[in-house]
């Protein structure tokens, strides 16, 4: 399937699983994932049993790497779909030292950084090699 924009412009791609795309965002104040089933259902809900396992079972893989592997505390998950109708799936790493702690990331975070090259293929050799999250990069 073909990536939303939005995401497109947001976000670097970390790489495949069979049944869709893992996505880091661009701004590195937080650590932020997000899911793209390859579906045409643009709410998690309306997605046929089987894959809402599946994304949940993602999920959770990327929530153990974000406290085992990143140590952090918390993880926040969301699948709101308000603003990009393609249906994906947030997960977000936090601790009460990131920018908009304890507020939710959308419309509270104010500051922006960029990921260094060597970050994003960090990231992507922790889930492709380490947990073998992904079928490619």
């Amino acid at each position: 399937m073909e990536l939303h924009p939005q995401l497109a412009a947001d976000c670097h791609e970390l790489g495949r699983w069979p049944e869709g795309t893992l996505l880091l965002h661009k701004n590195a104040a937080v650590r932020w994932f997000i899911l793209v089933p390859d579906t045409d259902a643009t709410d998690l809900l309306d997605a046929l049993p089987a894959l809402q396992q599946n994304l949940l079972a993602r999920c959770t893989a990327i929530s153990k790497v974000l406290k085992e592997d990143l140590s952090y505390p918390k993880v926040n998950f969301g699948a709101i779909g308000n603003v990009v109708p393609q249906l994906h799936l947030h997960v977000i790493g936090r601790h009460q030292n990131d920018p908009c702690w304890p507020a939710p990331v959308w419309g509270h975070l104010q500051e922006s950084r960029e990921y260094e090259a060597a970050e994003v293929e960090g990231l992507k050799e922790l889930f492709a090699s380490r947990h073998r999250l992904l079928v490619d990069r």
